[in-house]
């Protein structure tokens, strides 16, 4: 199955997680294209909006390929797997690189407030789609430090090895699609546009405006 863009996908993300409409859940967005996905189902489950920031550290002379992934703390995931690929001195530039683009949109995506409380909350930690698992599974232990009640892993499709890695960070994994080999996300929409930093900064600004909720 092809999704027609992101917006079908969370559409139909949004039915799947119908039991939290009423719990008032947090969905945590991982920019910059889950962004817009995360915006239909908060407003589905009558929720919160937010981001989780983290990067994918790129693997020497091939930046589509993810070694690991690092959150704003500066605490990283490595893939064992690919630990061939680079050495002690490349991995500390890429950590120094990416650490820089996190602290740049953490100011832009909130200069004047800070990220929404995920104590205590179901939070829904979504993607637009999940490759090696590394980008999600440094979402999912970031947001497990701040001691949510429940953690929900959410996204359109993913390969069925990031599924069984991420299955041992989250309480709940909700996957649209599972295809039998996944060479790339962006094959599974048939519109995958861009999103650029300006749409998540109107997408969270709309988000945060007070709304009346429904019963």
């Amino acid at each position: 199955m092809a999704f027609e863009n992101r917006a079908e996908a969370g559409e139909l993300l949004a039915r799947r997680l119908a039991k939290y409409r009423g719990r008032h859940p947090l969905i945590l967005a991982i920019p910059r294209g889950a962004v817009p996905m995360g915006k239909i189902v908060a407003d589905a489950l009558d929720g919160d909006l937010d981001v989780v920031l983290v990067r994918k550290l790129r693997a020497p002379f091939n930046p589509e390929l993810a070694i690991g992934s690092i959150d704003e703390t500066g605490t990283i995931y490595l893939d064992p797997q690919l630990r061939d690929l680079w050495d002690a001195q490349y991995l500390a530039g890429e950590q120094q690189t990416q650490l820089a683009t996190l602290r740049h949109r953490r100011q832009q995506y909130h200069p004047n407030g800070t990220a929404i409380d995920a104590a205590g909350r179901d939070v829904i930690v979504l993607d637009d789609g999940i490759a090696t698992g590394s980008t999600m599974i440094a979402a999912l232990r970031a947001v497990r430090a701040r001691r949510p009640s429940r953690l929900i892993a959410a996204t359109g499709v993913a390969s069925s090895e990031a599924l069984r890695l991420i299955a041992n960070e989250a309480d709940e994994v909700v996957c649209l699609e599972t295809p039998p080999a996944l060479v790339a996300i962006g094959y599974h929409f048939r519109d995958f546009a861009q999103v650029s930093d300006d749409e998540v900064v109107a997408t969270l600004a709309e988000a945060g405006r007070p709304r009346t909720r429904q019963p």
